[in-house]
């Protein structure tokens, strides 16, 4: 429908009730349609912080969606957060830079999702190019039909043949023109005034056909009264927003489409649809009240986590490694709290986020500043555990059993007793320790069970042992073959020396048959292991179920790359497969590990 202010000049001359109609309607108060910065102010409202992940990957998601470049002004409120995101962290580097006391213009780093970020913004520029063209041709294309639909409008007053049924054509050509594409900005003001100037003309025309131009009348009567009633229904909505957004529509289908009705309509529903308006605007207090008193709540809840945060930077005890663990964990998800939560007062925004930022960095502050105490404690084990080393390394020779033996267990309690050392450091120290003290025992064990042992008869039985492995193949129950066997050798002492060679034979035969059977040698359940062998395997399985962890981490981060991954994408089926058999393999590692622990 349209409003009288399409009225061409001859029929404002012809009737001056209606020019003055149409300057009643033209001239609408502001208030009766939502203001754009009460819609500003209400997506400011929705907006909350969120995580540079989530914007990342927000971002990535609009990209891959059909006609991406539509998506602009989202878009670009997710690059902003981004950036901001990626300003801060580089500052809080920066900050930490300079507390260690070096000098702040020698800071060098780059935020490790700067390039993803760089990418997604290079991709969305062009992606919105490309739709911002296709616009361009649509529009051109909507141009043109609008402009044959209006020369069609043209000749129908002008040249209709007789017989033709002026009913039909006009609905006709008033249904085609609402289906009909958006065209530029700059062209639909002069297309529309153009379409119900000529609409006009010909309804002057059916002044020849006073019952026809009543049934026009009618109609357009009843699209009127449409509006009006659902624009009644909006003055109960609840959610006095999407009443005022609807009413802007109402307002829009008024002004481009309310087509004229009979003189004793026109001011009659124009005053009707202005005034229920005019009722729903004053609502517009309800909506500020509403966001002031959102707000408010969100400013209490920001406020609360930023104290939380500031009392865990400042604990009423002295805090110990664990305390800093916990803390860390805390302040973390109170951090995500603080960005899921909604927008507050915008005179007081920069404010509380600038106190968020400030006091996160005193946390860190302090929590640094803890750990950078422990490194001086840390110095000074490491150089007790060095002594201990070589006062075991001195003494791995000592054949004095009553005093080296005890020595050898003092030191290892000892060894107990001290904290942590520099983690670069823990691996090192740990194997010399744990070297000199195996070589101690292994001489203490040899030279005191020489004596009784056998060796001979414990090179027949590895004999036998050997043989039996090698007959071993890769049938069912062949696993649990290789563990009886290896269960069985390890409870057979020493051979002779010049027999020893029989113990790499055994290992090579043993890697074969594992080889064939797809095991590892760490998952073999096996007995009769010395504490130094246990301990070592655990070592062993510790490291390989980090390296497995590692892998499974990062073949499930290049899944993350491509867009809705599955399994029934021939190209990744590969990859999920090699992801489960490695997260099988490492539940297995981990049950060995924790028999191992638990002395099962």
């Amino acid at each position: 429908m349209t409003t009288e202010n399409n009225l061409s000049e001859n029929e404002e001359k012809k009737n001056p009730n209606e020019v003055s109609q149409e300057t009643s309607e033209n001239t609408v108060s502001h208030d009766a349609h939502p203001h754009e910065d009460d819609a500003e102010h209400l997506e400011e409202h929705e907006e909350v912080e969120i995580s540079l992940a989530d914007a990342l990957k927000e971002m990535e998601k609009l990209i891959n969606a059909p006609n991406a470049g539509e998506n602009s002004k989202r878009f670009i409120q997710l690059k902003e957060k981004a950036s901001h995101h990626i300003h801060d962290e580089v500052e809080d580097k920066k900050h930490e830079f300079a507390e260690t006391g070096n000098a702040a213009e020698t800071f060098s780093y780059e935020h490790p999702l700067q390039a993803k970020f760089s990418a997604l913004v290079n991709i969305f520029r062009e992606k919105h190019d490309e739709f911002q063209k296709g616009q361009e041709e649509e529009q051109k294309k909507n141009l043109e039909h609008r402009q044959n639909i209006i020369e069609r409008l043209k000749n129908l007053y002008t040249n209709s043949e007789p017989g033709v049924n002026l009913f039909k054509s006009i609905r006709e050509i008033k249904e085609e023109w609402s289906k009909a594409g958006q065209v530029a900005k700059s062209e639909f003001k002069i297309l529309n005034n153009n379409y119900f100037h000529h609409l006009n003309q010909f309804y002057q025309m059916l002044d020849l056909n006073k019952e026809f131009l009543e049934q026009e009348y009618s109609h357009n009567l009843e699209k009127r009264q449409h509006i009006i009633a659902r624009a009644q229904e909006l003055e109960n909505e609840p959610v006095i927003q999407k009443a005022l957004n609807e009413l802007q529509y109402l307002h829009k289908l008024w002004k481009e489409e309310a087509e004229p009705v009979a003189e004793e309509f026109r001011e009659k529903t124009w005053e009707e649809f202005k005034e229920i308006s005019n009722k729903i605007h004053e609502r517009k207090s309800e909506l500020s009240a509403s966001i002031e008193k959102e707000q408010t709540a969100n400013l209490e809840k920001k406020s609360q986590i930023i104290a939380e945060i500031k009392k865990l930077s400042e604990p009423s005890e002295t805090p110990n490694h664990n305390y800093w663990q916990n803390a860390i964990k805390r302040v973390e998800d109170l951090r995500s709290d603080f960005l899921k939560t909604g927008s507050v007062p915008r005179k007081l925004s920069n404010q509380n986020w600038n106190d968020f930022k400030t006091t996160l960095r005193g946390f860190n502050t302090t929590k640094n500043n803890y750990y950078k105490s422990l490194k001086g404690s840390q110095q000074a084990n490491l150089e007790e555990k060095l002594k201990l080393i070589q006062t075991a390394q001195d003494n791995q020779g000592n054949e004095e059993w009553d005093i080296s033996v005890p020595l050898f267990k003092k030191l290892q309690e000892d060894w107990k007793k001290i904290g942590h050392v520099p983690k670069s450091m823990t691996n090192k120290i740990w194997d010399e320790f744990r070297d000199a003290c195996n070589a101690f025992f292994n001489n203490y064990r040899e030279k005191s069970n020489t004596s009784t042992d056998n060796w001979k008869e414990n090179y027949k039985n590895k004999k036998i042992l050997l043989d039996e492995l090698k007959l071993v193949s890769n049938d069912e129950g062949s696993i649990e073959k290789i563990e009886a066997i290896k269960t069985a050798w390890n409870n057979i002492g020493k051979v002779p020396r010049d027999k020893i060679a029989i113990n790499s034979e055994f290992n090579k035969t043993l890697r074969e048959k594992l080889k064939i059977n797809k095991i590892n040698e760490l998952e073999l359940k096996e007995e009769g292991l010395s504490e130094n062998q246990l301990t070592d395997k655990a070592r062993k399985i510790k490291n390989q179920i980090s390296d497995l962890e590692a892998e499974i981490v990062k073949l499930e981060n290049n899944l993350a790359f491509f867009n809705k991954p599955s399994r029934e994408n021939p190209l990744l089926r590969d990859t999920y497969n090699t992801i489960d058999e490695k997260k099988a393999h490492l539940e297995t590692l981990k049950q060995n590990l924790h028999s191992i622990i638990a002395g099962e």
